[in-house]
């Protein structure tokens, strides 16, 4: 039998026991594993040469430890540096005290020492290079795009102001006292991959009401260049209706596919709607390909199709009030309007068409070449949209990549390829040229009586 000595000897080696395991048990849950480690997931130099004068930044993962990221954790081998953080757009960046050296290759390195929020380090350095070019930047920024045209009305109370750059800028500059609506709070995030800044209003617009959007000089560039200050206005809405769309109905509403010399199909396409062709008279490829609906070669109906065509092409060329576009659209969220381009459109990745609950809002782009969009992009239609009240009047060819997602119709004055793989809800309307097909789906839209 245990005595009460033994007994209290035995208890006092259990509790330590027990402690000494809870203690264990603690210190294995809460260990750091190289997947709680954040990682660089992109790096922002210029892709042609880095301007002499400009700062290199990278982004990390997750949100940065700010007094882990300095000039012992971040540098350029053999250059002084600053370096900053911006927690906000969890960006590093790290600009020279002097130019660096012109058409010159270096290496910067990224250490350890660099910590999360949660005080763990990167997972292992990370190294990278640069090569500078021959020169400085001494170049203004400029505004590329504004997805709220000037003048604009009608605009949706819960609206997001983007502006896109024409180069990259020092994220820090971009923040709510150099970007704003006037008299209005809210927050300011920049993606550095897009070179497009986003206001977000803190809460809804007031109706009916005018507003200024304000970018300051503060706004820099990643070589220390300012940009020119910017105002614009718009008014808010509700409005009744999103405005005209182009008329295709009864003519030539009901084609999905409508090309003035072939169309010529590769693989198991569907058409959901009319096929036609005028003034030429091939038509390939169907089968394999599916039409669901009566396939037109060089008669009657295909010949007023194509005049009415011409005549929706120039109705929606002619249209006013437009907002100035260029480049790539890929990254944007627009509002309802018109939308003019004095060169090409690109889509890389993603563009967001918001109607803003209106199922009467109308986009009308104006491009005065052509209309390309990256493999796997989409046209998102949000709030509403409809593909049917989206028009892109195109001065020569559009071609859409391999497995990408589009929607609206397309005028095209020459030609259109849709390439593999790509959904298309909308019409494809060629005036002069071909249209092109391998392995796609449209759907087409239908006039209503």
């Amino acid at each position: 039998m245990c005595t009460k000595k033994q007994f209290a000897k035995v208890f006092t080696v259990s509790l330590a026991l027990v402690v000494l395991i809870s203690c264990r048990g603690v210190r294995q849950t809460t260990q750091a594993s190289p997947s709680d480690s954040s990682t660089v997931v992109a790096v922002i130099p210029q892709a042609n040469g880095v301007a002499t004068n400009r700062e290199v930044a990278v982004i990390f993962s997750a949100a940065m430890d700010p007094s882990s990221i300095n000039s012992s954790t971040f540098a350029i081998s053999g250059v002084s540096s600053a370096v900053t953080y911006d927690v906000t757009n969890k960006i590093a960046a790290c600009k020279p005290f002097s130019d660096l050296a012109p058409n010159t290759a270096y290496n910067a390195t990224i250490t350890t020492g660099a910590k999360n929020a949660q005080g763990i380090p990167l997972a292992a350095p990370f190294a990278f290079s640069f090569t500078t070019r021959a020169t400085s930047d001494t170049s203004v920024p400029t505004i590329a795009l504004i997805n709220i045209p000037a003048g604009a009305t009608c605009v949706p109370v819960d609206t997001k102001v983007q502006v896109t750059f024409d180069e990259g800028v020092d994220s820090l500059s971009v923040n709510p006292t150099t970007f704003h609506i006037d008299g209005v709070t809210g927050a300011v995030s920049y993606n550095p991959i897009s070179q497009i800044a986003t206001f977000t209003p803190a809460a809804s617009l007031a109706a009916n009401t005018s507003y200024t959007i304000t970018l300051t000089s503060g706004i820099k560039d990643m070589g220390g260049v300012a940009l020119a200050p910017f105002q614009s206005s718009f008014t808010t809405g509700p409005c009744q209706t999103g405005g005209n769309g182009v008329s295709l109905c009864p003519s030539p509403g009901n084609f999905a596919v409508l090309a003035g010399t072939t169309v010529t199909n590769t693989g198991s396409t569907t058409i959901a709607g009319d096929l036609g062709v005028s003034p030429g008279t091939a038509v390939t490829g169907f089968p394999p390909g599916l039409v669901s609906g009566t396939t037109h070669a060089a008669d009657g109906v295909a010949a007023q199709a194509q005049a009415d065509l011409i005549t929706a092409f120039n109705d929606a060329a002619g249209r006013s009030g437009a907002s100035s576009v260029s480049g790539d659209l890929g990254g944007l969220t627009l509002s309802p309007g018109v939308y003019k381009s004095t060169s090409g459109i690109g889509i890389t990745g993603d563009v967001t068409l918001d109607a803003h609950g209106n199922p009467d809002a109308v986009f009308i782009f104006q491009i005065s070449s052509t209309l390309i969009t990256g493999s796997g992009s989409h046209v998102v239609l949000t709030n509403s949209a409809k593909a049917c009240n989206v028009f892109w009047q195109v001065g020569s060819s559009a071609t859409l990549g391999t497995n990408s997602v589009f929607a609206g119709n397309i005028l095209a004055l020459t030609s259109i390829a849709v390439t593999t793989g790509a959904k298309f809800d909308g019409r494809a309307l060629a005036r002069n040229g071909a249209v092109t097909l391998d392995t796609n789906t449209i759907n087409g839209c239908t006039c209503l009586p």
